[in-house]
């Protein structure tokens, strides 16, 4: 069985086909327990997960009847009975959170030497995603950590297309990542790079000014060493040649 909580948690068998969870409270249940795995989730943390701040008069016996409804969803082996909680009968390759987290570490530490295999790895990462982390958590912790590596993770992937050449290609999705997240320097440094290595100099002038000024509006910053380094050095190269009109024919 495969469980995914990048997004709405959901269950897929062998084959890939889609296992019906259930509702709010049973999906709540499997993402709890799908995040600890392949540890115990301890019964106080289960209950706090699936009923926050309103749990049951008695809590461990609606967590236990809760539990026997996923056993009946998955299989009764899918959900084991443990000494101070419950475990799911997973292994982390059967979590796509611990599985993007493999395949980000994996592409960014291939980013120096081969960046066509970093770019798919990391690609390969994000494509795991099909919402919020911990959809069914709302305001869970643990999704903080998954949401600041899926920006570390696009941000590797561009850097990776980059080395790779494809710089022109690269510049609208720059631009609306910068529109999303406009106080990310690495993004804006990104765009920068892209325009440049596009050819367009001047553009990448306007992206550097247009993000000095956001910082110093929104954060009252000055850029950092990486921007004004790339300011330094588009400031430094040589403007283009002025076109020469041909002379007329005698």
């Amino acid at each position: 069985m495969q469980y995914t909580i990048l997004g709405t948690t959901q269950a897929h068998d062998d084959k890939g086909t889609a296992v019906p969870v259930g509702g709010p409270r049973l999906r709540a249940l499997l993402a709890s327990l799908a995040l600890h795995t392949p540890h115990t989730a301890p019964t106080d943390a289960l209950i706090d997960d699936v009923w926050a701040d309103d749990p049951p008069a008695d809590a461990p016996a609606a967590l236990q009847a809760l539990v026997g409804r996923l056993r009946r969803a998955l299989g009764r082996e899918a959900v084991t009975s443990e000494p101070g909680g419950y475990r799911l009968a997973a292994t982390r390759a059967d979590i796509d959170l611990y599985v993007f987290e493999r395949l980000v570490r994996e592409g960014i530490a291939a980013l120096a030497d081969d960046p066509a295999t970093a770019a798919r790895l990391l690609r390969e990462a994000l494509a795991l995603w099909h919402g919020p982390a911990l959809a069914d958590l709302p305001d869970h912790p643990a999704a903080t950590r998954p949401e600041a590596q899926r920006l570390e993770a696009t941000r590797a992937r561009v850097e990776a297309d980059l080395r790779g050449g494809r710089g022109a290609e690269l510049v609208p999705e720059l631009r609306e990542l910068t529109t999303t997240h406009p106080y990310d320097e690495p993004l804006h440094a990104l765009l920068i790079r892209a325009l440049r290595a596009a050819g367009r100099g001047a553009d990448a002038l306007a992206a550097y000014e247009e993000a000095r000024r956001t910082l110093a509006d929104g954060l009252g910053a000055d850029p950092g060493p990486e921007l004004t380094r790339l300011h330094a050095e588009l400031l430094a190269e040589p403007a283009p040649a002025p076109a020469t009109a041909s002379a007329p024919n005698p």
